[in-house]
């Protein structure tokens, strides 16, 4: 860890967080059968695959996992993937993951893909919200909202079983 950076979470504040969220995701999806988690890659996928285990966990709901891929630097020229057809996403509650809400562009051009079916419930969860809108998105379970400045910056670090939250 460079000198310039600080710890915001450590990994048992994350897993506190990943907790909270994993209960209220269930709590307001107590009278569903099956969710749908949709990751954004990386982080945010990596991120929904923990929540995943941690509502199997604590509710009977089935959880099916996908990794949505599109391009952060530029959503708007590129294609938005997620493997599954409109036909399996139809009438369907879906949850989108991303580790970190800043501006709101990442999320926007990941609910687009969802917009073209009709959904039965379309939500939003993310680790840290830094509430730096420029786009009309807000997320629906937060981990932790923090106030940044613009030029600082949030690594979230979810590998290997070692989690950690860095402002630099």
């Amino acid at each position: 860890m460079p000198a310039s950076q600080s710890q915001i979470l450590d990994q048992t504040q994350i897993k506190q967080k990943i907790n909270r969220i994993a209960y209220q995701i269930y709590e307001d999806n107590y009278d569903q059968k099956k969710i749908i988690m949709a990751g954004v890659a990386k982080n945010g996928f990596l991120l929904a695959k923990i929540l995943k285990k941690q509502i199997q966990k604590i509710s009977p709901l089935e959880v099916t996992l996908e990794e949505l891929h599109l391009n952060k630097k530029n959503p708007i020229n590129s294609k938005i993937e997620l493997n599954l057809s409109d036909e399996e996403l139809k009438n369907e509650t879906i949850i989108l993951v991303d580790d970190v809400l800043n501006s709101g562009r990442t999320m926007m051009y990941g609910l687009q893909l969802f917009l073209r079916v009709p959904v039965k419930k379309l939500s939003t969860a993310v680790l840290i919200n830094r509430s730096h809108k420029r786009f009309p998105v807000n997320a629906d379970y937060v981990g932790m909202s923090l106030a940044t400045t613009l030029k600082e910056h949030i690594e979230v670090s979810l590998e290997s079983g070692k989690f950690a939250v860095y402002l630099s």
